[in-house]
């Protein structure tokens, strides 16, 4: 499994991101190409190489209409407010018109749009006012989308769960449109709010509401640097000096030797069937990588179910919740662990019978491969053949 591990101990921002991420594609300067092609009306990406505290790496600014706003400030310049904003970019509804307009694919335009959607949630609760009522002084111009759209673009390209340390918050005051504010702006600890945060006492505004909202999309956990071969290294050059090097660090590797899962199990013996399976279904439905249910005997000699169900270590407070929430247990049992999984890939087919998926599944010197079950169903449903006559048929076209 490929993951990615960003070093947030200088906090986050969307220009920084972006840089990191970009170190990791086979040809950054290629790439810039790419992002210069997404479409976002008059901004250019430029890339540059610096050197932070002797360490060399690459520093993007965005230039909007031949000009990089917010030059000032060492991240994405969203606490500044400008001379020239981009008024009819300011809603939400307004930068969502960009992103749809955007040469991407699909899934990165979603995602770009569920970042902004979060940062909107975010100042309306800040400020008292509807999600629609928000008008994005600093976030909402050109440069923000710019960076926002990218980091959706290289996660997707990359394709690797994050993972990340706790992040560096800075300290001090920042200005905006609003006025002076305490670091983490009120955006910022909005957003930040379920994500382990400190501050080292650095002077300064080291995680923005974008590299904030960017981060709470898209990082699996938060922790230290997960077991992985490590095969890039990324590092994503902020504007200002400090004492230690303005960057966030990214690192790019296959686990390789398996990942950590957490299981919960819990023992029940006063449920009927019908409510057991309807609570399996929701905790599938909500992030359970697996569910099962095991026969026992209980206490008393009543016949009971253990229910078991595997979760990521990071889902695991939810999971609880829930296990809670639809069973009528007590006390459940924990056992973190160690899994094994092969590669996975799916991938759609044309046979003569209609279209039908396939997983793939690779490593450890094994192959396989099965078709989906739910178009198998279907198709022998429509022609009223049964599962192996379609499955056979199938394999006389492939």
């Amino acid at each position: 499994m490929r993951k990615i591990f960003l070093d947030c101990s200088m906090g986050a921002a969307g220009d920084m991101l972006t840089a990191a991420l970009l170190e990791l594609t086979d040809s950054p300067e290629e790439y810039t190409d790419r992002l210069n092609s997404l479409g976002i009306p008059g901004v250019e990406y430029v890339r540059e190489k610096t050197e932070k505290c002797g360490i060399t790496g690459t520093h993007i600014s965005v230039k909007v209409h031949g000009a990089e706003e917010g030059e000032e400030h060492h991240h994405e310049h969203e606490h500044h407010h400008h001379e020239h904003h981009h008024h009819e970019h300011s809603t939400l509804h307004g930068i969502s018109h960009i992103i749809e307009d955007l040469n991407a694919p699909e899934k990165v335009k979603a995602d770009a749009l569920a970042v902004y959607e979060s940062i909107a949630e975010a100042e309306s609760r800040v400020h008292g006012k509807t999600v629609d009522e928000i008008h994005f002084h600093e976030v909402g111009s050109l440069d923000a989308v710019a960076d926002v759209a990218a980091v959706c673009m290289l996660v997707n390209d990359l394709g690797a769960e994050v993972y990340a340390t706790p992040v560096n918050t800075g300290s001090g005051s920042v200005k905006c449109a609003h006025g002076v504010l305490p670091v983490p702006a009120p955006a910022t600890a909005e957003l930040l709010k379920g994500i382990p945060a400190y501050s080292d006492g650095t002077d300064g505004e080291l995680c923005t509401p974008t590299g904030a909202a960017l981060l709470k999309y898209f990082v699996k956990e938060f922790c230290d640097m997960p077991l992985m071969k490590t095969e890039k290294t990324g590092y994503g050059m902020g504007k200002k000096d400090f004492e230690r090097a303005n960057c966030v660090r990214a690192l790019l590797g296959e686990s390789g030797e398996g990942d950590t899962v957490t299981e919960l199990a819990c023992n029940l013996d006063d449920m009927s069937a019908e409510a057991i399976a309807f609570a399996c279904g929701q905790l599938m439905k909500n992030g359970a990588l697996d569910v099962w249910c095991v026969p026992a005997v209980m206490k008393k000699g009543r016949q009971g179910t253990v229910l078991n169900v595997l979760c990521k270590n990071a889902d695991k407070d939810g999971i609880l919740k829930l296990i809670f929430k639809h069973t009528s247990t007590l006390g459940v049992r924990e056992s973190v662990m160690k899994r094994y999984t092969l590669e996975r890939e799916e991938r759609i087919v044309n046979t003569p019978l209609g279209e039908v998926g396939i997983k793939t599944s690779s490593g450890y010197g094994c192959e396989k491969s099965k078709f989906e079950y739910d178009d198998l169903a279907k198709i022998a449903e429509e022609k009223d053949m049964s599962i192996t006559q379609v499955i056979e048929e199938i394999n006389k076209s492939l």
